[in-house]
């Protein structure tokens, strides 16, 4: 059976429903108890009650309907056209407004600066929902990055690295490294609310670190080690890779990490210049490497999963996450399927 909508009752009564439903929930009644007592929506009741903790009484009070004053409902096309692209194309900070996300408060902001006009916040999202966007948590993205050499690298760099890796027979491998926590927690649990949900680990703390490098053809090569990371661990991951490529020719596609870049590692590679060459990602761009998903996943399905008691313990979980990874070659190839990796996906 449907609720009454409660809209359509005088607005002291819709006072009066409102300061029931709170009064009853505080007396002890669930939310939904209440909803069935008055004949309105859960959904009612839960907003009543958000707004009397957030701004007190006066929340409940009775308010004027209608539009305030100087307030619009319908924008021009061409208004709505230019207004879309502002919000695809740019942060709120980068039109002198005052945030970094995009909300429908800022949204209606921005109209009355361009056109003078003033919708209300719910207007907004009706307009938002209508143009194709949707409220989203953000990628991070570096101000240092460089947008000019990402493109570089999409358009320019990286398919003429593809065209020569197909003359040469040689393998493109995507490399990174990570490092491993013990009290690393990932994902959400489910707990009443209020009650925040305790993970239960050892008090010690230690780690570990992984490096590893995957193609699009769904190989992966990995070395999990205690010590810290440094050029001579990378040299010694280098010779695994050329040991095991079998005379192939490998490009490693790697950030701009120190180590990568070390004097040590540059002429390891130079003395190898038929077996192995370096190839480095546009600055701050770690979006590009789908060697970075293999990380999440590691970090979430091998630590995310079960509390590691000591280092050993971590280490040996990790690589039997890895190996059986390594066996599934299918999976990892689904590693290039990311929104900013697909540039790299197998033909």
């Amino acid at each position: 059976m449907r609720s009454r909508d409660a809209r359509r009752l005088p607005q002291a009564a819709q006072e009066e429903l409102r300061r029931r439903a709170v009064a009853l929930v505080a007396g002890g009644r669930s939310q939904t108890e209440t909803a069935a007592l008055l004949d309105v929506s859960r959904r009612s009741v839960s907003e009543w009650v958000r707004a009397r903790r957030r701004d007190g009484d006066q929340a409940l009070a009775a308010r004027r309907r209608g539009r305030r004053r100087g307030e619009k409902t319908a924008l021009a096309p061409w208004q709505q056209a230019q207004i879309a692209r502002a919000i695809r194309d740019k942060n709120p900070d980068q039109l002198k407004l005052p945030g970094f996300l995009w909300t429908r408060a800022l949204v209606c902001e921005l109209i009355e600066r361009r056109f003078g006009i003033r919708i209300a916040e719910k207007t907004a999202g009706r307009y938002l929902r209508a143009w194709g966007f949707s409220p989203q948590k953000p990628a991070r993205r570096a101000l240092e990055q460089n947008p000019e050499a990402v493109a570089r690298w999409l358009e320019e760099h990286y398919p003429e690295l593809e065209r020569r890796a197909y003359r040469e027979r040689a393998l493109i491998l995507w490399a990174d490294e990570m490092g491993l926590r013990s009290d690393h927690s990932a994902g959400r649990s489910w707990a009443p609310v209020g009650q925040t949900p305790l993970v239960r680990g050892s008090g010690q703390r230690f780690g570990a670190n992984v490096i590893s490098a995957i193609s699009n053809k769904g190989r992966l090569q990995f070395r999990v080690f205690k010590e810290r990371f440094t050029a001579a661990v990378l040299i010694d991951f280098l010779a695994r890779l050329v040991r095991q490529a079998d005379g192939q020719k490998i490009i490693l596609i790697l950030d701009g990490h120190p180590v990568h870049r070390a004097k040590k590692v540059r002429e390891w590679v130079a003395a190898r210049a038929e077996q192995i060459e370096l190839q480095f990602l546009p600055g701050y761009s770690p979006e590009l490497n789908p060697t970075e998903l293999l990380n999440q996943d590691v970090k979430t399905n091998a630590l995310g999963r079960r509390r590691p008691r000591c280092q050993d313990e971590l280490i040996g979980d990790t690589r039997s996450y890895l190996r059986s990874t390594q066996r599934r070659p299918q999976l990892v190839a689904r590693y290039f399927d990311g929104q900013h990796v697909r540039y790299a996906k197998a033909a």
